[in-house]
Protein backbone atom coordinates (compact mmCIF):
# COMPACT_ATOMS: atom_id res chain seq x y z
CA UNK A 1 0.00 0.00 0.00
CA UNK A 2 1.39 3.65 -0.89
CA UNK A 3 -0.74 6.18 0.26
CA UNK A 4 1.66 9.29 -2.01
CA UNK A 5 2.38 12.48 -0.06
CA UNK A 6 3.38 13.68 -3.59
CA UNK A 7 0.74 15.26 -5.91
CA UNK A 8 -1.26 12.74 -7.70
CA UNK A 9 -0.70 14.87 -11.13
CA UNK A 10 2.85 13.09 -11.48
CA UNK A 11 1.38 9.39 -11.38
CA UNK A 12 0.41 7.74 -13.97
CA UNK A 13 -2.88 5.94 -15.14
CA UNK A 14 -1.39 2.57 -13.43
CA UNK A 15 -0.49 4.53 -10.29
CA UNK A 16 -3.48 6.48 -9.98
CA UNK A 17 -5.90 3.89 -10.58
CA UNK A 18 -3.70 1.64 -7.89
CA UNK A 19 -3.94 5.19 -5.73
CA UNK A 20 -7.49 5.28 -5.59
CA UNK A 21 -7.91 1.30 -5.14
CA UNK A 22 -5.45 1.47 -2.34
CA UNK A 23 -7.05 4.63 -0.46
CA UNK A 24 -9.95 3.13 -0.56
CA UNK A 25 -8.84 0.03 1.08
CA UNK A 26 -6.92 2.45 3.84
CA UNK A 27 -10.42 3.99 4.69
CA UNK A 28 -12.16 0.61 5.20
CA UNK A 29 -9.27 -0.14 7.36
CA UNK A 30 -9.94 2.97 9.18
CA UNK A 31 -13.21 2.41 9.61
CA UNK A 32 -13.19 -1.09 10.84
CA UNK A 33 -14.67 -2.39 7.68
CA UNK A 34 -11.23 -5.38 7.43
CA UNK A 35 -9.00 -7.28 9.70
CA UNK A 36 -5.89 -6.64 7.08
CA UNK A 37 -3.97 -3.75 7.33
CA UNK A 38 -4.63 -2.44 10.39
CA UNK A 39 -0.96 -1.62 11.43
CA UNK A 40 0.51 -0.40 8.08
CA UNK A 41 2.76 2.18 8.51
CA UNK A 42 1.42 4.33 5.88
CA UNK A 43 -1.72 4.86 7.79
CA UNK A 44 -0.14 5.99 10.58
CA UNK A 45 -0.34 9.90 9.73
CA UNK A 46 -4.75 9.56 9.35
CA UNK A 47 -4.62 7.81 12.57
CA UNK A 48 -2.95 10.42 14.45
CA UNK A 49 -5.50 12.65 13.30
CA UNK A 50 -8.62 13.84 15.61
CA UNK A 51 -11.00 12.65 12.75
CA UNK A 52 -9.21 9.79 10.68
CA UNK A 53 -11.75 9.12 8.13
CA UNK A 54 -12.36 12.54 7.41
CA UNK A 55 -8.50 12.88 7.29
CA UNK A 56 -8.75 9.94 4.02
CA UNK A 57 -11.73 10.97 2.97
CA UNK A 58 -10.25 14.59 2.38
CA UNK A 59 -7.54 12.69 0.61
CA UNK A 60 -10.05 11.24 -1.74
CA UNK A 61 -11.06 13.69 -3.07
CA UNK A 62 -8.42 15.56 -4.33
CA UNK A 63 -7.18 11.57 -6.04
CA UNK A 64 -11.02 11.79 -6.98
CA UNK A 65 -10.36 15.13 -8.71
CA UNK A 66 -7.35 14.62 -10.56
CA UNK A 67 -9.32 11.38 -11.90
CA UNK A 68 -11.99 13.83 -13.17
CA UNK A 69 -9.89 16.04 -14.81
CA UNK A 70 -8.01 13.39 -16.51
CA UNK A 71 -11.14 12.01 -17.76
CA UNK A 72 -11.67 8.63 -15.17
CA UNK A 73 -14.98 7.24 -13.66
CA UNK A 74 -14.13 6.83 -9.93
CA UNK A 75 -17.44 6.54 -8.00
CA UNK A 76 -16.79 9.56 -5.45
CA UNK A 77 -19.72 7.85 -3.22
CA UNK A 78 -17.10 5.91 -1.60
CA UNK A 79 -15.52 8.45 -0.20
CA UNK A 80 -16.72 8.79 3.62
CA UNK A 81 -15.94 12.05 4.56
CA UNK A 82 -14.04 15.04 3.48
CA UNK A 83 -13.39 18.28 5.15
CA UNK A 84 -10.85 20.36 2.64
CA UNK A 85 -9.80 23.03 5.12
CA UNK A 86 -8.17 20.39 6.78
CA UNK A 87 -4.41 20.56 5.93
CA UNK A 88 -1.47 17.94 7.24
CA UNK A 89 1.91 18.48 7.03
CA UNK A 90 4.94 16.58 5.31
CA UNK A 91 8.00 16.58 5.62
CA UNK A 92 10.53 17.19 2.64
CA UNK A 93 12.26 14.71 2.94
CA UNK A 94 9.37 12.40 2.77
CA UNK A 95 8.37 14.28 -0.37
CA UNK A 96 12.18 13.38 -1.59
CA UNK A 97 12.11 10.26 -1.09
CA UNK A 98 8.46 9.42 -2.79
CA UNK A 99 9.76 11.34 -5.84
CA UNK A 100 12.93 9.00 -6.26
CA UNK A 101 10.49 6.10 -5.41
CA UNK A 102 8.19 7.02 -7.80
CA UNK A 103 10.71 8.02 -10.93
CA UNK A 104 12.30 4.24 -10.02
CA UNK A 105 8.72 2.89 -10.77
CA UNK A 106 7.52 5.57 -14.15
CA UNK A 107 11.39 4.37 -15.61
CA UNK A 108 9.89 0.94 -16.34
CA UNK A 109 6.21 1.20 -16.47
CA UNK A 110 5.71 4.81 -18.57
CA UNK A 111 9.68 5.84 -20.02
CA UNK A 112 7.90 9.06 -21.56
CA UNK A 113 6.43 10.17 -18.63
CA UNK A 114 9.88 9.63 -16.61
CA UNK A 115 12.09 11.47 -18.64
CA UNK A 116 8.95 14.63 -18.69
CA UNK A 117 9.50 14.28 -14.94
CA UNK A 118 12.90 13.61 -13.71
CA UNK A 119 14.24 16.65 -14.47
CA UNK A 120 12.50 18.45 -12.13
CA UNK A 121 14.36 19.88 -9.12
CA UNK A 122 12.77 18.84 -6.00
CA UNK A 123 12.00 22.61 -4.74
CA UNK A 124 9.55 22.49 -7.75
CA UNK A 125 7.48 19.05 -6.22
CA UNK A 126 4.14 19.19 -5.40
CA UNK A 127 2.98 17.66 -2.42
CA UNK A 128 -0.49 15.87 -2.81
CA UNK A 129 -3.09 19.03 -1.67
CA UNK A 130 -4.52 17.36 1.60
CA UNK A 131 -0.14 18.39 2.48
CA UNK A 132 1.95 21.58 3.14
CA UNK A 133 5.68 21.04 2.82
CA UNK A 134 7.85 21.31 6.02
CA UNK A 135 11.57 21.23 6.25
CA UNK A 136 12.78 17.51 7.72
CA UNK A 137 14.00 14.22 7.11
CA UNK A 138 12.07 11.30 6.04
CA UNK A 139 8.75 10.48 7.80
CA UNK A 140 9.43 8.12 10.68
CA UNK A 141 6.27 6.10 9.95
CA UNK A 142 8.00 5.38 6.52
CA UNK A 143 9.67 2.00 5.76
CA UNK A 144 12.46 2.01 3.81
CA UNK A 145 13.39 -0.87 1.60
CA UNK A 146 16.85 -2.25 0.52
CA UNK A 147 17.71 -3.13 -3.12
Amino acid sequence: MRVWSIHPKYLDAKGLVALWRETLLAQKVLKGETKGYRNHPQLVRFRDQKNPLQAIGTYLQYVYDEAVQRGYNFDQSKIYDIDQSLHLNVTKGQIEYEWHHLLTKLEVRDPERFESLKGMKHESIEAHPLFSIVEGELENWERVTKK
